[in-house]
């Protein structure tokens, strides 16, 4: 964990909590909080408010927490959003309240119906929640004497990306619910925010923040933007020339994986290339017992970054890596044969560089051939974060590569034309 990253406090005490006006003190400066974020029926939102504001005014000066209800998304809806920021406890303490004011305002209006909790979570860390074969999500159910069902896979795609979790029992049943669903969300979100402040400054040129982020959910945070919305995405990362150019990496996932990435009538393959910008093609499979296959990646910096990402992080989500355990894929790239020697560099020690900054294991396969294009392939293993270090960085020296021998063809040209 970056030690200089505030993380939400779990002792009780926390630095931001809301200021006389609201605001988060210091929210500008630092990462946001990890929010819980529920759906309630809309016939309890003027319950939950108050006459005059006087119950949610109430609500957050027990509990300490900023709470945000959403009444314009989505109107009409059966549901709004609530968002609630604070401590682990002030969100436990907020979402108990609201589930004892919607309980009352039931038995007020003699409303039979069950009130479930329903809790938003990004789809990239709902994975992580269920745990290998439902584990958490089993364990969790025993011991809060609830029963908690997710939202279809089918629902979510790279736009809405959103799971609601439905908990249903007793007040506080559910309350014990949230805190330990809450534990295991913020735990991976945890983990995720670490992976993205530690590997900030090694991708040059690249503002990790502000690509949609693959897996990790951070982009659907802060509160201002809606749970039901994807903000839009800059386009500012890379510098006109980077941008303009297209690149071709190999990515090799795990055999039952392929389905997970095309989806359901190729739906989920299309709608990635499409937020990614990038062409994303499966090749076939040389036998029927390859364990591996290989995804054909075609895009500039940015959507190699977007789509990459995105495929890594659904191999998490699907649970084809458990829990603690990191997405570590191998990738391979071509460079000009005349650049490979430069990527080794004189006794290694360029390679051996790259793997030491990198943290990803970078091959180039000696006695290659090279193509019709007089390319070669250099293979790249490793997380996320570390392959897409590697690969840029390999990609800076083929450019220097390349400038350089640009350089030499036009010299001896230069006195014939001053001639």
């Amino acid at each position: 964990m970056d030690p200089d990253t505030p993380q939400p406090s779990r002792s009780g005490r926390d630095p931001r909590l809301p200021g006389p006006s609201g605001e988060l003190s210091g929210f500008r400066n630092k990462p946001p909080d990890f929010p819980l974020r529920m759906l309630v029926p809309s016939q309890f939102i003027g319950a939950i408010i108050g006459k005059e504001g006087l119950t949610i005014k109430n609500l957050t000066k027990q509990t300490q927490a900023k709470v945000d209800i959403h009444r314009k998304e989505n109107a009409g809806a059966a549901e709004k959003p609530i968002t609630i920021h604070s401590t682990p406890e002030g969100c436990s303490a907020a979402c108990r309240m609201i589930l004892q004011i919607m309980q009352k305002e039931a038995n007020d209006t003699k409303v039979t119906v069950e009130i479930p909790l329903k809790i938003l979570a990004h789809n990239s860390l709902v994975g992580r929640l269920i745990g290998k074969e439902g584990r958490n999500l089993k364990r969790i159910e025993e011991e809060s004497g609830t029963k908690i069902n997710i939202s279809s896979l089918q629902d979510v795609s790279v736009y809405i990306a959103d799971r609601t979790i439905t908990v249903k029992g007793s007040v506080d049943a559910c309350c014990r619910a949230e805190e330990e669903i809450m534990k295991k969300l913020r735990e991976a979100y945890d983990n995720d925010t670490s992976a993205v402040n530690h590997h900030t400054g090694l991708i040059h040129g690249m503002n990790l923040n502000t690509l949609g982020i693959f897996s990790s959910g951070l982009s659907m945070l802060p509160s201002n933007s809606s749970p039901y919305r994807t903000p839009n995405t800059p386009h500012t990362a890379y510098s006109p020339i980077m941008a303009a150019e297209q690149e071709v990496v190999y990515l090799f996932i795990p055999t039952q994986a392929v389905g997970a990435l095309i989806g359901k009538k190729g739906q989920h393959i299309k709608q990635l290339a499409q937020y990614a910008g990038a062409s994303i093609k499966i090749a076939p499979a040389e036998n029927p017992d390859v364990t591996e296959r290989m995804v054909i990646i075609t895009g500039p910096p940015e959507a190699q970054f977007k789509a990459q990402g995105r495929i890594f992080g659904k191999l998490k989500e699907e649970n084809f890596f458990s829990a603690k355990e990191e997405v570590r894929l191998e990738t391979h790239i071509k460079v000009p044969s005349s650049a490979a020697g430069r990527v080794i560099g004189k006794g290694g020690k360029t390679v051996n560089e790259l793997q030491n900054m990198s943290s990803a294991e970078v091959i180039v396969p000696r006695d290659q051939t090279p193509d019709e294009n007089d390319e070669v392939f250099v293979k790249i293993s490793g997380h996320f974060f570390a392959s897409q270090t590697a690969q840029r960085k390999i990609r800076e020296i083929i450019q220097r590569v390349r400038r350089h021998e640009q350089k030499q063809h036009l010299g001896p040209s230069e006195p014939h034309n001053s001639q």
